[in-house]
């Protein structure tokens, strides 16, 4: 999601009073019906958000938040070195790495660097991070040409591996799934993993943002007529996806700073199949209002 435009999640539902002879604390909750700027901000944040370094902590098993407040960074830790999911803006990269080196792990052990899509505020450190590490780059496919183009002062962006919609990348015992999920770019990527907890693993997705951006034509869209039907391809596979775990490619999107303030209990907050859903329900509507409100303007 671009700051100046736009498995699995999370949501808070905010509920207000109902006017009924019913008295108020038999009165469910209403979701709070979110707009399309409502839901962008929420997930961008401010500028200071976006740089300001999340505590960094451990969400499950193997999996550690190493993000901003607002833009996620995740690294998946294995006996055979790490994987990082998200670079984030390139001015971020200090940050993000110094929250690796809070943790106690060490930034040469970063041997893989993954991102949701292509957008500078989830993949433009791509070039710095492998500058520091060494690590292998890996993108979808359909990303590349985007990707291509985001040049921090000039760096060619760096891609060693070109992912497929079902490829996988295993590390140390680890294996995360690359599935498409376009819409929101062309390569939208959500990482599905299993942690490695003894027993039944949870399973674990990182979503890219599916949300529509201020400014996105989903109707007659002249340099992407099949924008709609990406969208609604991405939802059906997230949608068909199990998911005990769901992170994203900003925090708001699964309720982070609500659930980190219950970090360290049992049970662990981040278990949160429901959430998933529900954010899910959240963005689908926004894509499916906007679309409509578009056709309906179209049409005149």
């Amino acid at each position: 999601m671009r700051r100046f435009r736009g498995p699995a999640l999370a949501v808070a539902l905010f509920g207000f009073p109902v006017a009924s002879a019913v008295p108020a604390a038999a009165q469910p909750a209403r979701a709070k019906e979110w707009t399309l700027e409502e839901l962008f901000r929420r997930n961008v944040g401010t500028r200071e958000q976006q740089t300001t370094a999340f505590p960094p902590h451990k969400i499950v098993d193997n999996i550690w938040y190493v993000g901003t407040e607002s833009l996620a960074s995740f690294l998946v830790t294995t006996p055979q070195g790490h994987i990082l999911i998200n670079s984030s803006y390139e001015a971020n990269v200090p940050v993000i790495l110094g929250s690796v080196a809070t943790l106690g792990f060490k930034i040469p052990d970063i041997k893989i660097v993954l991102g949701s899509h292509a957008h500078g505020d989830h993949m433009e450190g791509d070039a710095a991070v492998k500058m520091f590490t060494g690590a292998q780059v890996m993108a979808m496919r359909e990303d590349v040409p985007a990707l291509e183009k985001m040049m921090p002062g000039g760096k060619p962006h760096p891609i060693d591996r070109v992912l497929t919609d079902g490829d996988t990348v295993t590390l140390g015992g680890t294996t995360l799934t690359a599935r498409l999920t376009p819409g929101h770019t062309k390569g939208n990527t959500t990482w599905t993993m299993k942690a490695t907890a003894s027993g039944r693993p949870p399973e674990v997705a990182v979503i890219v943002s599916v949300g529509v951006n201020p400014g996105f034509i989903l109707v007659n869209n002249k340099d992407n007529p099949t924008i709609a039907d990406e969208y609604r391809q991405a939802f059906k596979v997230l949608r068909s996806l199990p998911c005990d775990v769901p992170l994203a490619s900003h925090p708001a999107m699964y309720n982070m700073a609500e659930k980190f303030k219950r970090h360290g209990f049992s049970p662990n907050p981040y278990i949160d199949p429901a959430g998933y859903t529900s954010e899910l329900d959240v963005v689908e509507k926004v894509f499916n209002d906007t679309t409509a409100a578009q056709q309906k303007a179209a049409a005149r």
